[in-house]
């Protein structure tokens, strides 16, 4: 196995646990590239620094593992398992993470970009400043997130649960809450003349009490809620 990886950086192989342990007995970081660890098991493991670049992880279980501050780049890990694994600082730019499972995990400051996360499971996240930026968020689960103030670029919330969130003052641009769970979530201050609010429930009206919309959404919205516009 010691001469299987030459240097920092292991491209183009079919990696287990095993394999991974042995690189965490080097010195430093490692960057996988274009490597397959399909239902690899590295629940526990440190991989804090580390980068995964064109990676096939599905199915892979990260439950419970250090991530801080790791690198994502073009990775495919639909079903991957991240329950109560700490990813703060972590960077995840074009990647499909559709149905994983990112439940008690840590995702303070961490950066989602041009991903997929349909059907991700993200509840009960320690989510504190974590960033989205065109990204599918379709039937996600992100109850009690906080997007207080946040610039919001071309996200797809479609049906997702956003049960109590808060996005007071924040900016959509681009972003679709169409048929989005709300309840309780929080729009005071919000400027929403860039979102896409079809399929409003009448019970939900009252949560953008204090938001901005135009004119067109105005009557979009009233024509939803049964009310003719002339």
């Amino acid at each position: 196995m010691d001469n299987l990886f030459s240097d920092r950086s292991v491209c183009k192989r079919a990696l287990a646990r095993a394999d991974i342990e042995h690189l965490l007995r080097q010195s430093s970081p490692s960057h996988l590239i274009d490597c397959d660890l399909e239902e690899a098991d590295l629940a526990g493991l440190d991989l804090s620094g580390w980068t995964f670049e064109r990676c096939s992880l599905r199915r892979a279980d990260f439950a419970g593992s250090k991530l801080e501050g790791t690198t994502w780049r073009s990775c495919r890990a639909p079903l991957a398992q991240f329950t109560g694994a700490d990813l703060s600082d972590a960077t995840v730019i074009s990647c499909d993470f559709n149905n994983c499972i990112l439940r008690r995990s840590t995702l303070a400051a961490a950066t989602f970009e041009r991903c997929k996360l349909t059907g991700a499971d993200m509840s009960e996240a320690k989510a504190l400043d974590v960033r989205f930026e065109e990204t599918l968020l379709i039937h996600a689960k992100l109850p009690g997130y906080s997007f207080r103030k946040q610039t919001l670029k071309k996200i797809d919330f479609g049906q997702a649960d956003l049960r109590k969130c808060d996005f007071r003052a924040s900016i959509f641009e681009e972003c679709s809450l169409r048929d989005a769970v709300l309840t309780g979530s929080r729009f005071d201050g919000a400027d929403l003349r860039g979102v896409d609010l079809g399929g409003l429930r009448l019970v939900d009206a009252s949560l953008f009490r204090g938001a901005t919309i135009s004119r067109e959404q105005a009557g979009q919205l009233l024509s939803e809620l049964g009310l003719n516009v002339r």
